[in-house]
């Protein structure tokens, strides 16, 4: 018997446990001692920086892909701030510049903000006032790109020959033994929860195999009555049994040089065991009513969600005709031991129901991407199609977070001012998810100021709890 690995190390690691990349800045200053001072600075909070003394000299190292912040001084030679500004805005219009100003050019960096800028900082300034900026920002960055890379995915995952969505160890093996296995006529006995693809296996076996041009038959045992199933299954002659009036060719001999699916052969009744057990013996069928064997050429694969080795299976499941099927056996993972593929898998999916409705994909607000990764799934990869599907038909109820420069343009500085800084007191209790300790660090702010900014602008904190 071959038999899959049950888990890979590799692949039952949760994404969301491993640590982020540290902020990535470019930042931009001729003043060349305050552009150390805040280098030492934001180093000290666990950043990386890139420091430029002008603005040409920092353009090579930005690009549409760049996955951190720019923070620029708006007084500068040569290119100065502000046009440093709409030559990245017409590069990405959603990269994150944070402007460093002086007290007359105020005004000026707030109709950068109208344009598209992600904050301005007026001179002088708290270097916490700094980090803070920049770690928001990073995190909106991240989702950006993290919507970016979506909606690309989801329109260019390629199906090769055996059309298994999935990079880990865990599906790269089970490919591997597709093909290794495709051609030999041994009965193959496929293994997992509900959802997780055991037809998808079936049927790429079929494929790679020289049977592809002959039938894949394919029988739920689980969804036929037992007083119909043996006769679906083996056919029967005229007068074999009340009601049988025609020949009827069964499942079993339809495939002969193709292949035989059955799926939740653990439901089989164990009569009908007997029977199939003899058959994949000899390879021979006699239908119901007729003294006639009938010579098969035929590949069974058999799916099963309990494990027929369990003697606790024994009273309702032969075991003789396990170990008959039992010659190759393929575990596939549920989605929780092999959490790296969920991110394709779901790009995949929403593809797909982009193209099935006509919709355009959403944005995807944080709680959103935090949910998927760290869903458990117990429907499997079926579970995760459904809400993918439902998440292209706006049915769910995770809106986005409003973009900051989506502001009325006709508030004055202070209006915008308070609903910035709301805004982001929304994101911080979404991404941390109400968790008062972890917004207060994010944020930078003391606890009574945090709750009467709260009260102030109306939040609930409630809302942003798990379960809230």
């Amino acid at each position: 018997m071959i038999r899959m690995p049950d888990t890979y190390p590799d692949s039952t690691a949760r994404p969301e446990d491993r640590a982020p990349a540290p902020p990535h800045v470019v930042f931009i200053d001729d003043d060349e001692e305050l552009r150390r001072a805040n280098v030492q600075t934001l180093k000290l909070h666990g950043m990386t920086v890139d420091a430029y003394g002008s603005a040409r000299s920092a353009l090579p190292a930005l690009h549409r892909g760049f996955e951190g912040v720019v923070v620029t001084d708006i007084r500068m030679p040569d290119i100065d701030g502000v046009q440093l500004f709409h030559r990245l805005r017409d590069l990405d219009p959603e990269l994150p510049v944070i402007l460093i100003t002086g007290h007359g050019d105020i005004a000026t960096a707030v109709q950068c903000m109208r344009d598209g800028a992600y904050d301005f900082l007026a001179k002088p300034y708290a270097p916490d006032r700094l980090t803070t900026a920049i770690l928001h920002a990073v995190e909106k960055r991240r989702l950006v790109l993290e919507n970016r890379r979506l909606r690309e995915a989801a329109f260019t995952v390629e199906a090769d020959e055996v059309p298994f969505i999935g990079t880990t160890p865990a599906m790269q093996r089970i490919k591997e033994t597709l093909r290794h296995i495709a051609d030999a006529n041994v009965d193959v006995l496929v293994e997992g929860e509900t959802g997780t693809g055991k037809e998808v296996v079936a049927t790429a076996l079929h494929r790679l195999s020289r049977r592809r041009h002959h039938a894949l038959v394919a029988i739920n045992c689980g969804a036929l009555p037992e007083s119909v199933i043996e006769s679906e299954l083996f056919g029967h002659e005229p007068g074999a049994f009340t009601g049988a009036q025609k020949k009827r060719i069964g499942r079993i001999e339809h495939a002969s040089g193709g292949t035989l699916f059955l799926d939740e052969i653990e439901s089989m009744p164990l009569a009908v065991q007997v029977k199939l057990l003899r058959v994949l013996e000899s390879r021979q069928i006699t239908p119901l009513g007729s003294n006639e064997v009938r010579n098969l050429d035929l590949r069974v694969v058999a799916a099963t969600k309990e494990d027929l080795g369990d003697p606790a299976i024994r009273g309702k499941f032969r075991e003789d005709l396990f170990y008959r099927l039992n010659v190759v056996t393929i575990r596939i993972p549920p989605l929780r031991e092999r959490r790296d593929d969920i991110p394709l898998l779901f790009a995949h999916y929403l593809g797909h129901a982009s193209r099935r409705f006509q919709r355009d994909i959403p944005d995807m607000p944080a709680s959103i991407n935090q949910y998927v990764m760290s869903h458990d799934w117990p429907g499997n990869v079926r579970e995760l199609a459904h809400f993918a599907e439902r998440l292209v038909l706006g049915v769910l109820d995770a809106p986005a977070a409003p973009h900051a420069s989506a502001l009325p343009n006709t508030q004055s500085l202070p209006e915008r001012m308070e609903q910035f800084e709301a805004q982001l007191i929304r994101d911080a209790l979404q991404t941390h998810q109400g968790d008062i300790k972890a917004t207060l660090e994010s944020l930078g702010i003391p606890r009574k100021t945090f709750y009467d900014k709260l009260q102030r602008h109306g939040i609930d904190r409630q809302q942003y709890l798990p379960n809230g």
